[in-house]
């Protein structure tokens, strides 16, 4: 060891150490950024700690170019558990932390809040607006968007809307809007007259009552609830219990943008400063509102996954809706889950947290067997709201229109009748899922992966899903030049296209991936439905996430025999989840008489028969005991080592050697084998899997052999990653 001033490190590179560094004059501060040469970059690094030693010879040390923050960039608990999950998740330490932080913290940005703008409509502009060319659209467009707001338009809201803030000089220049320093806090209040809290039924008033002592203090509590049974009350009762102790409340949802009822309520229930963090906002505005948090001055955050690292001045509560949602979990780079974190989260934080769901995960409910969560339930529908009523319909030898069958037309017509509305359940979006020659048998594969190229006929191309791969339609077949190429299978453009011949004069929304690209589309979507302007809803499982359609009456679920065979151990538990939650949208006002309608070609599988004739309750016991019993996750640790190169031998030829790393650890070890699809956007995938008893254990053996595994030689040829408790396994 060497004696020397030595600040250690965390930079965002692929390697699975630290790095130290010297420093002149008084040392940087710990927790702060600095700024260092990197090879032939210049990179933006976390100062981790301060040392007297290193183990490198101080000649071969770089010095630290310049120091960026005077203080701590984090609060300790949440620096903490960053680095707690950088070990965790066997994760470069370094990427953990730029993964964590808004993109501009990265580049060096002082950590200072940047004004934010807003401009007014002046008397001259309403002028404006009655001389209007009908053709000019977007001028239209921006002035509505200040009308709807009291005359204002934030700066937070022009990407939201398509605007920039260059578009709207000249209108300034024009004088039609003036551009002020806008209020902080008014960025953030909603424009809308606040709602009050609604009367609790007793099982609700029993989930706050097991709560609300334990604030100011760590405890953890599931909220078991039936759909519809008023959840998002619950958390808003004690979101409001928070914010009386002068506590900031962290929210964490799968997706804002497919939530946007829950998000809304909230909005309007509370006169506080609220920051919705998504997709949709500028870097510049992502770091406002962090550092906004961070300094008290919001109240209420409500993010998806990577709001979890929100900093807090004084957190008060932490929710995760929907926590059996699978987005909760990242898929690439820094594979940590959000829902777990959250409780680690929590315990540091020392504040209770609530987890909810219609159909909680199998992990949350061992929680609760090993009493690490507290189970709340409620088991009845809000407002004497009864559940619908569920039956599944033997479609074998039945002739189906595109894929529907006779009854379930003949149902959508009487319910249809009498007013109501009706949703058909299809988890596969554009027209086909495939396209095939008649005369050769050809089929439109992509060359990338090893699938089949999604046919999307609005816009007459094909689409690979999985690596995004887009080729126009081709007019004939490239084997036989036969010009009779048809689609194959049914997806959601098609079912749009079949259901608009059968019932032409219903208004029919088709709610996927395709449609909701567009900012606020899903909000519009929302709002159309609700406003009784559409009769019939088509979607994906994107219509499965919390809405509330008060005269929705009617669910058919197309097609879900796809769903029953699959290989992966969660799928039984991820389809009885996706039809109960499907299921759920049905029925949820006291008046409507809900109705829901499976189609099936296996009506009696074991899954169909035990989710509806007993409830997903006493199929999660079932599912639990299967997996102890197999000592399958959550009562195994499991990880999984992937890689992938140009050519399958390499990436199986350095699973092999990560599994003679392995072999004397006394893991359980399974492959190397080729990934369930083999080529993926050009390259070839193998895995490897692991498995223990223990989750400590696992830990302890893979947490000293992964580092080493950077320094096989076969390490270099190929692309590798570790995902601990992986959540999709095929």
């Amino acid at each position: 060891m060497y004696q020397q001033r030595v600040a250690r490190l965390a930079i965002p590179t692929p390697l699975r150490k630290t790095f130290d560094y010297l420093y002149r004059g008084n040392p940087p501060c710990v927790g702060g950024r600095v700024e260092v040469p990197f090879g032939r970059q210049t990179l933006v690094a976390t100062v981790l700690e301060l040392s007297d030693t290193t183990s490198v010879n101080p000649n071969k040390l770089k010095f630290i170019k310049r120091f960026i923050d005077s203080e701590p960039l984090l609060p300790s608990k949440l620096f903490s558990l960053i680095k707690f999950a950088a070990q965790y998740y066997q994760h470069p330490i370094g990427e953990a932390f730029s993964t964590c932080l808004p993109t501009l913290l990265n580049k060096g940005t002082p950590a200072s809040i940047e004004p934010e703008w807003q401009w007014s409509l002046t008397e001259a502009g309403r002028e404006a607006i009655q001389n209007l060319r009908k053709n000019a659209v977007k001028q239209q467009h921006l002035f509505q968007l200040c009308l709807d707001n009291g005359g204002l338009i934030h700066e937070a809201q022009l990407s939201q809307h398509d605007f920039t803030p260059s578009y709207l000089k000249t209108f300034e220049a024009k004088g039609w809007l003036h551009k002020d320093r806008a209020d902080t806090q008014s960025i953030y209040e909603p424009q809308a007259e606040y709602q009050n809290p609604v009367t609790l039924t007793s099982e609700q008033n029993e989930c706050l009552a097991k709560v609300s002592p334990h604030f100011g203090s760590f405890k953890g509590f599931l909220i078991d609830g039936v759909t519809g049974s008023g959840k998002t009350e619950v958390y808003m009762q004690l979101m409001q219990q928070a914010l009386e102790r002068q506590e900031q409340v962290l929210m964490l949802v799968p997706e804002i943008g497919l939530t946007p009822q829950t998000v809304r309520r909230i909005e309007r229930r509370f006169n506080v400063p609220i920051a919705m963090l998504h997709s949709g906002l500028t870097d510049k505005q992502r770091l406002n509102i962090w550092l906004k948090a961070r300094a008290g001055q919001l109240a209420i955050v409500i993010g998806t996954r990577s709001a979890l690292f929100t900093p807090l001045a004084k957190p008060g509560l932490i929710i995760i809706d929907e926590e059996h949602d699978l987005s909760y979990k990242q898929q690439e780079g820094f594979r940590y889950s959000a829902r777990d974190l959250a409780l680690v989260r929590a315990q540091y934080e020392q504040v209770p947290i609530v987890l909810g769901s219609a159909t909680p995960s199998m992990e949350s409910l061992q929680n609760v067997q090993q009493e690490k969560l507290e189970l709340l339930r409620l088991t009845k529908r809000a407002g004497d709201a009864k559940p619908p009523h569920i039956k599944v319909l033997d479609v074998r030898q039945r002739h189906l229109n595109h894929g529907l069958s006779q009854p379930l037309i003949d149902n959508m017509k009487a319910h249809l009748a009498q007013g109501q509305q009706c949703m058909l359940f299809l988890n596969r979006r554009g027209f086909a899922p495939t396209l095939m020659c008649h005369e050769c048998g050809w089929i439109a594969d992509c060359q990338r992966c090893d699938r089949h190229m999604t046919y999307h006929q609005r816009f007459k191309r094909l689409h690979c899903h999985h690596c995004d791969k887009q080729v126009f339609l081709p007019k004939r077949c490239p084997e036989c030049q036969s010009p009779q190429l048809n689609p194959v299978g049914l997806g959601t453009e098609r079912l749009e296209d079949a259901l608009t011949q059968l019932f032409p004069d219903k208004t029919i929304a088709r709610i996927d991936r395709d449609s909701t690209r567009r900012k606020d589309a899903m909000q519009n979507f929302v709002k159309a439905i609700k406003n009784d302007e559409v009769d019939i809803l088509i979607g994906t499982q994107m219509l499965a996430k919390g809405h509330h359609f008060p005269k929705l009456s009617l669910v058919g679920v197309i097609d879900t025999d796809g769903c029953l065979f699959s290989a992966d151990f969660r799928a039984t538990e991820r389809t009885a989840q996706l039809l109960t939650q499907v299921a759920g949208r049905a029925g949820r006002s006291k008046d409507i008489k809900g109705e829901v309608v499976i189609q099936s070609h296996h009506p009696d599988h074991p899954l169909l028969v035990n989710l509806f004739t007993q409830d997903y309750q006493t199929l999660s016991q079932q599912i639990l005991s299967e997996r102890e019993e197999a000592q399958l996750p959550p009562f195994a640790a499991m990880a999984i080592f992937r890689a992938e190169a140009n050519t399958l031998e390499l990436p199986m030829t350095f699973l092999n050697d990560v599994k003679q790393q392995l072999s004397q650890t006394g893991l359980i070890v399974y492959g190397p084998f080729p990934a369930p699809m083999p080529k993926r956007a050009g390259k070839m995938r193998a895995q490897l899997l692991v498995q223990h008893s223990e989750r400590k254990m696992l830990q302890r053996l893979l947490s000293p052999i992964t580092p080493h595994l950077e320094q096989l030689q076969t390490a270099r040829k190929v692309r590798w990653s570790i995902d601990i408790d992986p959540q999709e396994v095929f």
